[in-house]
């Protein structure tokens, strides 16, 4: 996947995924991106500033990219970028945080939120398979994400699991 906002980051650059429970409308992705551009321009460990980029993906994730070989984020840099998505997910009313949700594409292409218990009922009842592509919002190195890792065929992720033997 080709992200311009990360392209100068090294491959071992971290990276979190965040998936918005519904795609936002064009007003509340401005509303959404100014707030973690504003974080991003100022986010710091321990007083060192973080050398950090953002990608928006098909009006639903969030990818945060921080190029460790600079200034690896601290425990409480982290939280803080938690906590400024907790503020967005109350002002606009969708949910960024948890990962307990499975991300995947219907059989219309449509991305779509379950929890793991729907995903695999939809899984018993063939309504996806290991053929559906889904998406590992586990990723954590932004080679994973340019190698591909991120949204794929469910056999080649962790959600094989959910299609058994």
């Amino acid at each position: 996947m080709k992200l311009p906002a990360l392209d100068g980051f090294p491959g071992d650059a971290r990276v979190w995924v965040f998936g918005a429970e519904r795609e936002l409308d064009h007003a509340e992705t401005g509303i959404f991106l100014e707030a973690v551009d504003d974080f991003i321009s100022g986010w710091a460990a321990h007083g060192a500033p973080l050398r950090a980029g953002r990608a928006w993906c098909y009006g639903r994730f969030l990818i945060i990219g921080a190029d460790v070989s600079a200034t690896s984020p601290s425990g409480c840099s982290i939280d803080a970028l938690v906590h400024v998505l907790g503020e967005m997910e109350h002002r606009l009313g969708v949910r960024f945080l948890g990962n307990e949700a499975v991300w995947y594409r219907d059989g219309r292409d449509c991305i779509r939120k379950a929890s793991r218990t729907e995903f695999r009922s939809l899984a018993n009842t063939g309504a996806v398979t290991p053929a559906s592509v889904v998406f590992d919002n586990s990723i954590t190195e932004l080679a994973e994400l340019r190698n591909g890792r991120w949204e794929g065929p469910a056999r080649e992720r962790w959600h094989a699991a959910f299609f058994g033997g």
